[in-house]
C-alpha cells in the first residue's frame, strides 16, 4: 500500500524568502509553527546554503546545557540555528547578550512549537532584537492550484497532504491530534487532562467560523468561563486556531465584541468533525464555515497579515469576513462557497461603513467578474491578483 506520495520536496519559496530577509535584518529571527508543519525541512535548507551550524534542542546530546551553553555558542560565526527552542528557555538571556555584540559575528535562526511561554519569554528578553516569522503547513500557492480540494480536505500538514489515499491521510490527523495532546502539550509545561482539552477542541470544530461565546462552552464542559479562556488560549498559541480579533471603527452602529475562532488548519477541522473524505465534507451542515477558514487563511498567509487581519460585524447585520489595511486603506474580503455571488445589502453597507477602497468576493469557482465599481468576485486560485493590489 501507497502510505505517502510524491515525497519529493515541494518549494516554499515565500516562506524562506521571508526568513533570508529577516535573517539579514536582524540579529535573531523566530520561526514559529506547530510540530509536523516543515519548519525543519526549511530551516535546513537555509542551513545548507548559508553554510550554518545547526544545533537540535531536542537531542539530549547537543552541548546546550546551562553550564556550557555560552561557550559552545561565544565563538561561532555566520548563521546559527537551533531547532526545538523551547526545551531549553535558560537559552533567552544568554541569546540577547550575543545578538547585542558589535560587530555582530552571528545571527540566529531559531524554530519553536508555539507556545505563550515562548512567545513571552522572546518578548520579554529579546525585545527589539528579534523578528517573528509564523509557518503552517502547505499554502496553495506551494502546491498549484490543480491540488486546491486536496489541500481543503486534507489540510497541510505535509504528512497529510502527502499521504497515499483519503483514508492515510485521515489516520495520520487522528494520529497527530493524539500525539499533539498526549506529547506536545505536556512538553510546552501545560498541565491540561488531555481528554478535557479533546473535548474542548471538538466543540471548538463545531462552532468554527463563529464568534465565541465563553459562557455557551464552558457551560458545555461544566467549567468555569476563565477555564474554557484558557483552552482557547492555548489552542490559539500553538497555532492550532486563529483568533480573528474584530475591527473597531466609530460607525455610530453596534459592533460586536468577541473574536472569531477558525481552525488553521482545515484537515484537522475536518478530522475532529469525523470528516473522513471529500464526500463527507460536502454533505457536512459545516460545509461553508468550512471553506471559509481555509480562503480566510489562504489570504491571510498570502498578505503575511497575521497580526493585523481583522473582521467587522455590527448587530444590525452588517458584516465583513476579513479586513485588511495597507497605507491608511482598508481592503475587505467576502468568502461565498457558492457558484456565482451576487452582490449583497451587507455588502454595500461595509462599504460605506469603513470607506473601502475594494472589496473582493472570493469563491470556489473559475471566473473573474465585477459586482459594482469596487466589488469584484475572484476566484480562490487566483487571490494573488488582490493581493498585489494591497498598497
Amino acid at each position: 500500500m501507497v502510505i505517502f506520495k510524491e515525497m519529493k520536496l515541494i518549494p516554499r519559496p515565500h516562506i524562506t524568502q521571508r526568513i533570508q530577509k529577516d535573517i539579514k535584518s536582524f540579529p535573531i529571527t523566530l520561526l514559529l509553527g506547530p510540530r509536523q508543519c516543515g519548519k525543519t525541512t526549511v530551516a535546513r535548507q537555509i542551513s545548507r546554503q548559508e553554510s550554518a551550524k545547526y544545533f537540535d534542542l531536542e537531542d539530549p546530546q547537543t552541548p546546550m546545557g546551562p553550564e556550557i551553553a555560552a561557550f559552545t555558542l561565544k565563538d561561532l560565526r555566520g548563521l546559527v540555528v537551533m531547532d526545538e527552542f523551547q526545551r531549553q528557555p535558560h537559552l533567552f538571556e544568554l541569546l540577547r547578550v550575543l545578538a547585542d555584540r558589535r560587530p555582530l559575528p552571528a545571527r540566529f535562526l531559531i524554530l519553536g512549537s508555539a507556545s505563550p511561554e515562548l512567545v513571552r519569554g522572546v518578548a520579554e528578553s529579546l525585545a527589539g532584537r528579534v523578528a517573528f516569522v509564523d509557518m503552517g503547513g502547505f499554502a496553495l500557492s506551494e502546491v498549484g492550484s490543480k491540488k486546491i480540494n486536496e489541500l481543503w480536505i486534507r489540510g497541510g500538514f505535509p504528512n497529510s497532504f502527502l499521504a497515499g489515499n483519503e483514508e492515510v491521510s485521515y489516520r495520520w490527523r487522528m494520529n497527530f491530534i493524539q500525539s499533539f495532546l498526549e506529547r506536545d502539550i505536556p512538553q510546552l509545561g501545560i498541565r491540561i487532562p488531555s481528554a478535557a482539552l479533546r473535548r474542548f477542541w471538538a466543540m471548538i470544530a463545531h462552532v468554527h467560523g463563529q464568534n465565541w461565546n465563553a459562557a455557551d462552552l464552558a457551560r458545555s464542559m461544566s467549567v468555569k468561563e476563565d477555564t474554557a479562556r484558557g483552552y482557547l488560549d492555548i489552542l490559539t498559541g500553538s497555532f492550532m486556531i486563529r483568533q480573528l480579533q474584530p475591527w473597531f471603527e466609530n460607525t455610530g452602529k453596534r459592533q460586536v465584541k468577541s473574536p472569531k475562532v477558525y481552525f488553521r488548519d482545515s484537515g484537522i477541522l475536518h478530522a475532529l468533525l469525523g470528516l473522513r473524505n471529500r464526500n463527507e465534507v460536502l454533505s457536512h451542515p459545516k460545509l461553508g464555515f468550512s471553506w471559509e477558514g481555509f480562503a480566510l487563511e489562504e489570504v491571510i498567509r498570502l498578505a503575511a497579515a497575521g497580526r493585523d487581519a481583522y473582521f467587522y460585524k455590527t448587530h444590525a447585520g452588517a458584516e465583513l469576513d476579513l479586513l485588511l489595511t495597507r497605507k491608511g486603506k482598508q481592503y475587505g474580503f467576502e468568502f461565498k462557497y457558492e457558484i456565482s455571488p451576487r452582490a449583497t445589502k451587507s455588502m454595500h453597507v461595509v462599504m460605506d461603513d469603513l470607506h473601502l477602497e475594494r472589496l473582493w468576493v472570493i469563491y470556489p469557482g473559475e471566473e473573474v467578474y465585477r459586482l459594482s465599481n469596487r466589488i469584484d468576485v475572484l476566484p480562490l486560485k487566483d487571490v494573488q491578483k488582490a493581493i498585489e493590489q494591497l498598497s
